[in-house]
Parts: structure tokens; C-alpha cells; sequence
């Protein structure tokens, strides 16, 4: 089990890096706009994100 959960970290971080890495300017928008965002908004991407991961692992598994 704990083997998993660091391969799952460590695919979230690669995941994580690749859209700074290729686009850095357009990460600083993305940012930006975020830190703009009413605190409403981002928890209901959040919530939307987390729906969206349990679906699929569920879909996965």
C-alpha cells in the first residue's frame, strides 16, 4: 500500500510540472487569476476537481 501511495505522489508532482514547465508565462496568468478568485469559487473547483479524481479511480478500478 504505501508503495502505491509514493508512486501516486510522485506522478501527481511529474503531473504537476509539466504545465509550468512548458508554458511558465501562461502558469503566471493562470496565478494570478486564481489569487483573484473569491474564496467560494475556488472551493467549488476543489470540490469539483476531488469529484472529478473519485470518479475516476472509480472508472479505473
Amino acid at each position: 500500500m504505501w508503495h502505491e501511495l509514493w508512486v501516486a505522489l510522485a506522478l501527481l508532482l511529474v503531473i504537476e510540472g509539466i504545465f509550468p514547465f512548458l508554458s511558465p508565462t501562461s502558469m503566471r496568468k493562470m496565478m494570478l487569476a486564481v489569487q483573484q478568485m473569491d474564496d467560494r469559487s475556488l472551493r467549488i473547483s476543489g470540490l469539483v476537481s476531488m469529484v472529478a479524481g473519485v470518479a475516476m479511480l472509480y472508472l479505473v478500478n
